[in-house]
């Protein structure tokens, strides 16, 4: 069923999702661009027990994407949340393609400017995000207290056999510019944002929508992603490279993801969550839970119940 329309805009407008935590922004300056990341709480209030709560956002997500989920902690705790790179209000370099390691060092650079190196973090990532945390937790042990993991599947295993024709696949790719749809107003991108996801609610969407675009001097309404991230990349998946990071995460580990989820819809027969299960084997301790109703953007679909399971993992 289609949510365009009148009716559809007059009840977005007629709704307004109320920001309980009200958050600042912070710009660190560091592998030659400038991250933006969204702050909320008292740093001066960490303790060991409460340390800074770090929040990393998927693929195609902005960091405000988390508004929700902070909104319904109990506690006012110190909570970092990054747009990474090429995404949001953070420097969108000039590259053809995006790499998971420009993540991890981006990750540790804004770590570093903005917290003691002494000071371990809970680190908390959604999808692409919970890739990160997960290779970040495994090579950086002693700087992460907890660790949790929303929907972050990593992807199917690869053979050397592919790459040729990923290869080649790249190299056709850069022959045409990368773009992304424009819309011709903010209400559209949050009907978009319900049409992705049938569980988000209007207000929540009306709100996201100018945190997850931006106006155009021509009028249109852009996503604040770089259209270079839609570029696949020539390099292979490694599963044992991520496996080996995963082996040494010292931090415990909560898994989570939704009831509606199914990763065959980006994989099809090649990946399920069986053989993601099985990967999070490995991991020397780690809990696993599932919201319901929830589909992949989860932190939206049950922000109030995901903000009680991170409470009693963190606490």
């Amino acid at each position: 069923m289609s949510v365009s329309g009148p009716s559809y805009s007059a009840a977005m407008n007629a709704l307004a999702y109320i920001v309980r935590r009200e958050s600042s922004s912070l710009f660190v300056d560091a592998r030659h661009l400038r991250h933006h990341i969204l702050q909320w709480g008292d740093p001066t209030a960490v303790t060991p027990e409460q340390p800074t709560l770090v929040l990393l956002h998927g693929w195609m997500d902005v960091a405000a994407s988390f508004q929700f989920v902070v909104d319904a902690l109990h506690a006012d705790r110190h909570v970092l949340a990054l747009d990474w790179r090429g995404f949001g209000l953070s420097g969108w370099p000039a590259v053809d393609s995006y790499w998971i390691p420009d993540y991890l060092g981006d990750l540790e650079a804004v770590l570093d400017a903005l917290l003691p190196a002494q000071q371990p973090i809970d680190l908390l990532g959604h999808s692409m995000g919970g890739n990160v945390v997960m290779l970040y937790a495994g090579v950086r042990p002693q700087r992460v207290r907890r660790v949790v993991n929303l929907e972050g599947f990593g992807m199917p295993v690869t053979r050397p056999d592919q790459a040729p024709r990923r290869y080649a696949q790249w190299l056709d790719a850069l022959k045409e510019p990368a773009r992304l749809r424009h819309y011709p107003s903010v209400e559209a991108v949050a009907e978009r944002l319900v049409q992705n996801n049938p569980l988000l609610s209007a207000d929540k969407a009306a709100w996201l929508a100018p945190h997850w675009s931006r106006l155009t001097i021509d009028g249109t309404w852009e996503i604040l992603g770089d259209p270079a991230h839609k570029r696949i990349s020539p390099l292979l998946y490694q599963r044992d490279e991520a496996l080996a990071c995963w082996k040494l995460i010292a931090a415990p580990v909560l898994w989570i993801e939704g009831d509606r989820s199914d990763p065959a819809k980006w994989w099809g027969t090649r990946y399920s969550k069986a053989e993601f299960h099985q990967r999070l084997d490995v991991v020397p301790t780690v809990t696993r839970e599932t919201l319901a109703p929830a589909g992949h953007m989860l932190h939206h679909d049950q922000p109030e119940a995901l903000a009680r399971r991170l409470e009693a993992f963190l606490s």
